[in-house]
């Protein structure tokens, strides 16, 4: 059947709305249309890729056969994955548009007849997909272990791993150069080669990268799995794959550079420095003094007397699944006529915008959710901070240890406020594992426990 120039018209239509999708997402308040629309541009793309002339209608039983197991096992997913592992599964989703590069690259290549025309930009096209492809697959299974705890979150730094890094680009290219003169044969064998040196290097790049930029590389990885699917759309000739990777590359590296500016870092020293594996400027401050706990009933005190009131959420909220019951201490204290604020420290948790969605799904208004630049100044007129899970984005050594390993950080002031109330199940590190000095002001208490009986037992409390 032949649909003319509908194909193209529907792919045009595809990218606008993948255009307006992540306009969308831009914004709290327009996010579910962004989202809708960019379900419905992805609609119209399988649509208009099953109407291509260049599939036959025997293998289209097969494709669709595909596509439904697929959209089963998306679906699945979805429903079944807790937000708390949102951030693997984004990690495992981009390994997915790796791992689809090479594959493919390596099947076009193979259908490439021997002895026929040598089309040298369709094997730079080819080439470039398996080598993107493969250094995402790698680095995103990488990032999955060590966000599920698979492996561990400190970076791996081997003898001489700039110099490994280098050896094995300069070992791409050098291959590159022969693969673009090869027979199918030993092109073949050239790309089999390229992945295996191309997902080491994807491994090694991510095993560098320590714990605490976990967000970052999650973030980069998405940018890569943009780059690699537009690669794959020169090698296809497939217009609206390029746009819509060229779409996501851009965006993941620009979200990667507002991440990195946010923890004073530069995108270069995250890819290879490794978090704090850098030589100290000296040793790091000593902190020396107790900590002081409070129970719920002195707490509820406190937080009932309260008329100014700031939540910081950290990964803690989320492991506990303590989100809705924040809501619930939010509208109880609106109800007593306090202001409740939260402050959203660009990379809390492990995924870019991750307290955001937490909050959002538990019902939290947007309009009281803040960003740190928006609500460190108004700190010291704050009665009360609640700092539920969170560590690193609140570490005052940020600020005044310049020996510290995240030293530089831009941080959430909140021991300018006249209370600051932790809640933690105890007293350990965080991700960064470095210790907090907060936890020893004098203005600072810890109320010891998981996140979501905490809050509920506080809300008990206070009723």
């Amino acid at each position: 059947m032949e649909f003319g120039n509908l194909p193209a018209v529907l792919y045009v239509v595809a990218a606008v709305l993948f255009i307006r999708s992540l306009g969308g997402l831009a914004n709290q308040e327009t996010a579910r249309a962004g989202n809708i629309q960019g379900i419905i541009g992805m609609t119209l793309a399988v649509i208009a890729t099953l109407m291509l002339p260049g599939l036959k209608a025997g293998g289209m039983p097969l494709v669709l056969t595909v596509v439904a197991i697929g959209g089963v096992v998306g679906a699945r997913l979805a429903i079944k994955v807790e937000m708390t592992a949102m951030p693997q599964l984004v990690a495992l989703l981009h390994s997915f548009v790796g791992l689809a590069a090479v594959l493919v690259g390596m099947s076009t290549w193979l259908s490439r007849p021997e002895g026929g025309h040598h089309d040298l930009i369709h094997s730079v096209e080819i080439y470039a997909a398996v080598a993107l492809g493969a250094v995402t697959f790698t680095g995103s299974v990488l990032a999955w272990a060590k966000l599920e705890g698979r492996v561990s979150g400190k970076p791996t730094l081997l003898p001489g791993r700039h110099f490994l890094n280098l050896a094995m680009l300069v070992a791409i290219v050098a291959v590159g150069s022969k693969f673009l003169h090869a027979g199918t044969a030993n092109g073949m064998w050239m790309l089999v080669g390229l992945t295996v040196v191309a997902g080491v290097l994807g491994w090694h790049l991510v095993a560098a990268i320590g714990g605490a930029d976990m967000p970052v590389v999650v973030s980069l990885l998405n940018s890569y799995s943009g780059w690699t699917a537009a690669a794959a759309g020169f090698m296809l000739s497939n217009d609206l794959l390029i746009v819509t990777g060229a779409l996501v590359g851009s965006s993941g590296a620009i979200l990667s550079y507002i991440m990195c500016k946010a923890m004073n870092r530069s995108i270069w020293n995250v890819v290879f420095g490794g978090f704090g594996a850098g030589p100290a400027k000296g040793p790091a401050r000593e902190h020396v003094g107790d900590v002081s706990p409070i129970e719920v009933g002195e707490l509820a005190g406190i937080v009932g007397d309260a008329r100014s009131i700031v939540v910081v959420p950290g990964y803690g909220m989320a492991v506990a699944q303590a989100q809705h019951l924040v809501h619930e201490f939010t509208t109880a204290m609106k109800g007593r006529g306090a202001t409740v604020r939260f402050a959203i420290h660009p990379v809390a948790g492990r995924l870019p915008g991750h307290m955001n969605v937490l909050l959002a799904e538990a019902g939290v208004p947007y309009d009281i959710v803040l960003e740190m630049d928006e609500i460190n100044g108004d700190m010291p007129d704050t009665d009360v901070v609640l700092v539920i899970g969170a560590n690193d984005i609140v570490n005052p050594d940020a600020e005044d240890d310049p020996n510290s390993p995240i030293a530089g950080m831009p941080v959430l002031q909140v021991w300018n406020a006249a209370n600051v109330v932790v809640l933690k199940r105890g007293m350990g590190a965080g991700y960064a594992g470095v210790g907090n000095p907060l936890f020893l002001r004098d203005n600072t208490r810890m109320y010891f426990g998981d996140a979501k009986d905490s809050m509920r037992n506080l809300l008990g409390a206070l009723t």
